[in-house]
């Protein structure tokens, strides 16, 4: 019975997960617009390292100096790519089955909530590696970057165990599309800006005001910075890191449960009040 219902459960993951890739070739015309943004805000945010010497009256930094400020940014852009298209997957979800209509019968479905996430997040990972991908090969191709001390293992490992809390945070978001028809979706964007502003994406933790850098402790997004960058700039091994890959499966254990509890909270809010109504 056990070995059936997994068998079950594993088919309705995976339901999901193929709805949300037919619905990116459905809407493939956005996926174009997004990743074109995402690579252009790259290269944008990227150009201002290749500027320093220019832009600085008496600071004349060596190719070397340029270089690993250009690989700093490269991998700040690639990762917050990264944990946009995660999170947009998880939020917008909610909106798009407003927008068509199919919210309450989802939910109505025999179908365990945490199937439904596990499915959802799976494809917002496998989406969001396929377009970070794509970016940094743009950026390659503007950017000649060392990297002959990149310790990739590192930088794929850190990157696992992190995305545990993004997928967390992620459903958390989800709830505000829900709960709120008209905007619920751009609300989701404070949290992705809170986390911008203080987990070091475009600059180092230390620039932040003292009364701030604590908070940058509890971001998962400035260890997966760290660990990536330490990685990718400087070879550090895995076993180097495994305080930084602890503290993020930690934070993973916490905000997954806290994110599906939060969710189930407020959908059973949003069912009695009447909040699942289509949009659109």
């Amino acid at each position: 019975m056990a070995i059936n219902s997994l068998a079950v459960q594993s088919r309705a993951a995976y339901a999901f997960f193929e709805r949300n890739w037919n619905l990116s070739k459905r809407y493939w015309a956005w996926e174009l617009v997004f990743i074109t943004y995402n690579i252009v805000n790259a290269l944008s945010v990227t150009f201002i390292a290749k500027s320093a010497g220019t832009v600085l009256p008496g600071f004349h930094p060596s190719p070397a100096q340029i270089n690993s400020a250009v690989l700093f940014l490269t991998i700040g852009t690639a990762i917050w790519s990264y944990i946009s298209v995660c999170f947009d997957n998880v939020t917008e979800i909610v909106t798009v089955e407003k927008w068509e209509g199919t919210i309450e019968y989802t939910f109505m479905a025999p179908v365990q909530r945490v199937t439904q996430m596990f499915g959802i997040c799976a494809y917002a990972v496998l989406h969001g590696l396929l377009l970070t991908a794509v970016q940094l090969v743009v950026m390659a191709l503007f950017f000649h970057l060392d990297m002959s001390q990149a310790n990739y293992l590192t930088a794929l490992i850190i990157l696992a165990a992190g995305t545990f809390s993004f997928m967390g945070f992620g459903i958390m978001a989800a709830v505000l599309p829900m709960l709120f028809t008209e905007r619920g979706s751009q609300m989701a964007y404070i949290i992705r800006a809170i986390l911008l502003l203080m987990s070091g994406v475009y600059y180092p933790i230390a620039v932040l005001p003292g009364w701030m850098q604590p908070f940058a402790d509890i971001s998962p997004v400035t260890y997966v910075l760290e660990g990536i960058r330490a990685g990718l700039m400087h070879g550090a091994p895995i076993w180097t890191m495994w305080n930084d890959v602890l503290i993020l499966l930690l934070e993973g254990i916490i905000c997954i449960p806290a994110g599906l509890w939060i969710f189930g909270r407020a959908e059973h809010y949003a069912k009695r009040t009447g909040k699942l109504k289509r949009n659109g």
